[in-house]
């Protein structure tokens, strides 16, 4: 049975418990995504890499993470959040210790690629507090969940150039990405040993088939198939960005090989699919087992709108003010960590709003707003005052971040047991 106690963030004990120890691991992964970000300009200068070599770590960041949902989507299904979570940060802490004693280009291009897998962290506690929380709940759960989790990037950003520079030395940053590893590390055993897949009594289900989506018409079937291209043209891009037509860190042969391996893993990717959907092509399906596939793609494409450009923004904002207002590592890191600090209060905040006003009109209000506040903040220029800059930045960001709040106070109702193959669309 579900829990009935009350909701009290101030409780350590049950689904509050639960809540607590799913959002510091979701905040960890993202203080070690991003542990590069703010001090990119150190690692430039004590490396001596060039700044389209910088764009590239900032595309390598996130370039793992797009078929790592596939990945952490289907382990999480099958073996729980538990294993799946306490696996993810145990790897994850060994390509940031890579990155953080890396001593070339190719090094730092390698360790942040593999790093991109920690990404993928944000879908095992979606399906965790989806199993713990009532669904008039949810909205605010998942909320608290994404928005104290998303804040570690702002974390990041406001505490690890302090940290390189308590080291000191153009050396700092190393220690400031190595200790991020170790919080990253240690985590991972608190999580293991301090958290169940369900509450006592529950069931914990699962598809019934790992290896693909289940659809449950033709017509799905085929949204399933195009759905599916965004991920594989990013990852083209990202091979021509890595040849010589753009930073050259692999040949020309090499990015031929990677085009080919893409092709034929499409290929398979498809037949997968259909393996798992052959009987819609035969067979009816019962009305009780049916849902709209359509909902998971307009949700993945507001996801896209809202966690996708958050992760853009994140990535750049510290360099972006550091070049446009002249604003040395430290202050730059702490202005830009205000986009991210609406974390606290935005993601929950859209969770509340879609339970307590419904989730369409939420979703449409909070997508309108994201688009203007882009709009005002591409006007952003060094004729600006800052204030007024790190203010515009905020109001966008509530847009973006509550919009991601009102995406997953959706996606678990959709279809329960999918769940996690839902979220692992979510790139």
């Amino acid at each position: 049975m579900m829990q009935k106690n009350s909701f009290n963030l101030l409780s350590f004990t049950g689904k509050m418990k639960i809540l607590h120890l799913s959002w510091i691991a979701f905040f960890i992964t993202f203080v070690v995504w991003f542990n590069h970000a703010p001090l990119l300009g150190s690692i430039a200068k004590t490396l001596g890499i060039t700044m389209p070599e910088v764009k590239t770590l900032l595309i390598l960041n996130v370039a793992l993470t797009i078929p790592a949902r596939i990945v952490i989507g289907m382990l999480t299904d099958k073996f729980g959040p538990r294993l799946t979570y306490a696996a993810l940060l145990f790897l994850s802490s060994l390509p940031c210790f890579w990155f953080a004693f890396a001593t070339d280009f190719a090094q730092l291009a390698i360790a942040r690629f593999l790093l991109g897998f920690v990404g993928a962290g944000f879908v095992i506690g979606i399906r965790m507090v989806s199993e713990w929380f009532p669904a008039n709940e949810l909205g605010t759960a998942e909320g608290i969940y994404g928005g104290w989790g998303n804040f570690g990037s702002a974390a990041a950003a406001m505490t690890l150039p302090t940290i390189a520079l308590i080291f000191g030395g153009d050396e700092g940053w190393r220690y400031a990405v190595a200790i991020s590893g170790v919080l990253c590390f240690i985590f991972s055993f608190i999580w293991y040993f301090n958290v169940s897949d369900t509450p006592k009594g529950s069931t914990y289900f699962k598809p019934k088939k790992i290896g693909g989506l289940e659809v449950t018409s033709k017509s799905d079937f085929a949204l399933l198939i195009f759905m599916k291209l965004p991920m594989y043209a990013a990852l083209v891009l990202l091979d021509w960005k890595l040849s010589p037509s753009g930073v050259s860190l692999i040949s020309e042969s090499a990015a031929l090989i990677i085009y080919a391996g893409l092709a034929v893993i499409f290929a398979y990717d498809c037949y997968s699919a259909y393996s798992v959907n052959r009987e819609v092509f035969h067979t009816e399906i019962p009305e009780v087992q049916r849902y709209q596939f359509k909902q998971v793609a307009v949700l993945n494409v507001l996801y896209f709108a809202t966690f996708g450009s958050e992760l853009a923004v994140v990535s750049m904002l510290p360099l972006f003010f550091s070049e446009v207002f002249g604003l040395d590592m430290v202050y730059a890191g702490l202005v830009a960590s205000a986009y991210a600090f609406m974390n606290l209060m935005s993601r929950p905040g859209g969770g509340w709003i879609s339970d307590r006003f419904g989730r369409k009109k939420t979703l449409l209000i909070l997508t309108a707003g994201l688009a203007v506040g882009y709009g005002v903040m591409s006007m952003i220029d060094s004729s600006w005052p800052l204030l007024i800059a790190v203010i515009a930045a905020m109001a966008c960001s509530f847009f973006v971040q509550a919009g991601e709040g009102a995406v997953f106070a959706v996606v678990p109702l959709i279809k329960r047991r999918l769940t996690g193959l839902f979220l692992r669309l979510y790139r």
